[in-house]
């Protein structure tokens, strides 16, 4: 199936969607710190821009707070970048609880590249503030986010566009995540794009870049 629009502009952004794809694909060299600075960027992200999110994460290790910070002075340095910034200083300082004692992060044993639905799942039930959109972002984001949609409102409006969805829903709960990511699998698959490049075309046609 090809829809002539769609399928030109995938065409023309494959091989950039590729290469931030493959730059993605880090997770067997990434130090443990890079994944908690990973992990921090998608606690931060619900209702926040991605680049502020980005900045914010700089931020924090620029400034030491983001491995040693209190959680007052994390919520100060958040304040101007991102939205509801007191819960998400309290995220970031609670999901430390899986570092062993401050040096190697207990979660990347719990990340089983063979179950990553499983791994999901664990996930948005154990980290607070991840649910399953997050989570999915964050297994992308250190590379382990094949067959995974981030569903936030850049990739809806395209699912409605390409009527794979009537309405964009005002709240998903868990099973509504499933039942719009079980329809884009099945869209990605007529259209023969990989969901999480579909993913990727779908985030930069709204925002008119691709990043992550």
């Amino acid at each position: 199936m090809s829809i002539p629009g769609l399928t030109s502009v995938y065409r023309k952004k494959k091989p950039q969607i590729k290469r931030r794809l493959k730059e993605f694909r880090r997770f067997e060299t990434a130090t443990n710190k890079d994944i908690f600075a990973e992990l921090t960027f998608c606690l931060l992200t619900p209702g926040t821009k991605a680049l502020n999110g980005d900045k914010a994460v700089k931020n924090l290790k620029r400034s030491g707070l983001l491995f040693n910070g209190k959680e007052h002075s994390i919520s100060k340095s958040l304040r101007s970048i991102v939205r509801f910034h007191n819960n998400k200083a309290s995220y970031i300082v609670a999901a430390r609880r899986f570092f062993k004692n401050g040096k190697g992060i207990d979660i990347k044993s719990r990340l089983d590249k063979k179950n990553i639905i499983g791994t999901r799942n664990w996930l948005a039930k154990n980290v607070k503030g991840l649910g399953l959109k997050e989570a999915s972002h964050f297994l992308r984001n250190i590379g382990l986010g094949r067959g995974l949609s981030i569903l936030d409102v850049h990739i809806l409006k395209n699912l409605k566009r390409y009527n794979v969805i009537k309405e964009i829903p005002d709240s998903i709960n868990r099973r509504t995540y499933i039942e719009i990511e079980d329809k884009l699998r099945i869209f990605a698959k007529k259209v023969s794009i990989p969901i999480e490049e579909l993913d990727l075309l779908f985030w930069s046609n709204q925002t008119g870049f691709i990043f992550k």
